[in-house]
């Protein structure tokens, strides 16, 4: 959603002193065997953390997959104003795609997106919301409050089956520019303040909707603050802290990162997919897309569904537990020109013809 972070610069401290020297003992290490494709993820190996840590209509030509989805800024204006409810609903069904992802942010537009998501259920797509928040709060107390009111007032307005919480929230906390695979690559107040948030969505959604399937995750190299909220440490290096358990991991991946499974930063090459494959928990990927400078509209619907995104995508579902994949975004919008559909809501563009083409050649 906000922020597209480039991989240059990813879209303040310390540790204890035992956890610094095992960092520092190990890092080169478990960087070189990442950059060859061997042995556990750099930040497995630095910290020694363990593997795992309503629709009700659905159309009848999917069988329920929500495999091929969407992103939408539905309360966001532009292209999702003037285009209505059942316009969208059409594109993405002509698309192949059953699911689709909007923000909310308070009780309005919570109350906006639950009518939208109606209309879509009725034709076999399923919306569900990211709720967004910042991180300006004084205590991981006043953090969780204003999580817990937002997840209320999200669950209160429509009963989703699925709930994310947050939107890559882990970029918010990394001091500086770093890949975010260790624990001393955040900065341990702001960390505090987003499981605060995150904690505070996930209770607020479960004390109206017991059964819902909570989605969390983040974007790039991020990972080691997720393995944090799953275990209970923090980046000071102490332990026992409140965890945070989700459903679904998700994860956000853009043309100028390359190869998610061959992901290259300053501490060596990742698996991306590997390391969130180990928690244990099936993963989305809730937005790709390509970069609006990447080249030629036809570039870019080439790029989209080529080897390093969509195609790559559904090669390796299997392995890694993808159970789906959601492009950014349908209309181009405020935030670039990312949309298939430009932003009069009925220009489609060759990367809107690319996408229907794989899904019916693909079928997941």
């Amino acid at each position: 959603m906000k922020n597209r972070y480039q991989a240059s610069s990813l879209f303040s401290h310390s540790l204890s002193t035992s956890k610094t020297a095992a960092i520092v003992a190990t890092v080169a290490v478990s960087a070189m065997l990442a950059a060859c494709g061997g042995g556990d993820s750099a930040t497995d190996a630095a910290t020694g953390k363990a593997a795992s840590p309503k629709s009700t209509v659905k159309a009848a030509s999917n069988n329920g997959s929500i495999f091929y989805g969407m992103n939408g800024h539905n309360n966001g204006g532009g292209a999702y104003d003037i285009s209505s409810p059942q316009l969208q609903l059409s594109q993405l069904q002509d698309l192949g795609a059953t699911i689709y992802r909007n923000e909310v942010y308070n009780q309005a537009s919570a109350n906006k997106l639950a009518g939208i998501a109606k209309t879509m259920a009725d034709g076999g797509v399923t919306v569900y919301p990211v709720m967004l928040l910042s991180l300006n709060y004084n205590s991981e107390d006043d953090a969780y409050n204003a999580g817990f009111t937002l997840g209320q007032q999200t669950a209160s307005a429509y009963r989703y089956k699925y709930y994310e919480v947050g939107n890559e929230l882990e970029a918010k906390t990394l001091n500086g520019n770093v890949d975010g695979v260790l624990w001393n690559q955040y900065n341990n107040w702001s960390y505090t303040l987003a499981r605060g948030v995150l904690r505070g969505l996930i209770a607020g959604v479960k004390s109206v909707d017991s059964s819902a399937k909570i989605v969390l995750g983040g974007t790039w190299l991020h990972y080691a603050f997720y393995q944090m909220l799953a275990d209970g440490s923090q980046p000071d290096g102490t332990w026992g802290h409140p965890t945070v358990s989700w459903d679904i991991t998700a994860w956000h991946w853009y043309s100028n990162e390359g190869d998610i499974t061959h992901a290259c930063g300053g501490t060596g090459c990742h698996d991306v997919l590997s390391v969130l494959h180990n928690m244990g928990k099936p993963i989305w990927i809730n937005e790709f897309g390509v970069r609006p400078d990447y080249g030629s509209y036809n570039q870019i619907a080439s790029y989209i569904t080529g080897n390093t995104m969509m195609a790559q995508y559904v090669s390796v579902a299997s392995k890694y537990n993808i159970q789906s994949i959601q492009a950014f975004e349908l209309y181009d919008d405020g935030e670039g020109d990312y949309g298939l559909i430009e932003a009069d809501g009925t220009t489609k563009k060759p990367a809107y013809w690319s996408y229907k083409d794989f899904v019916q050649s693909n079928p997941m």
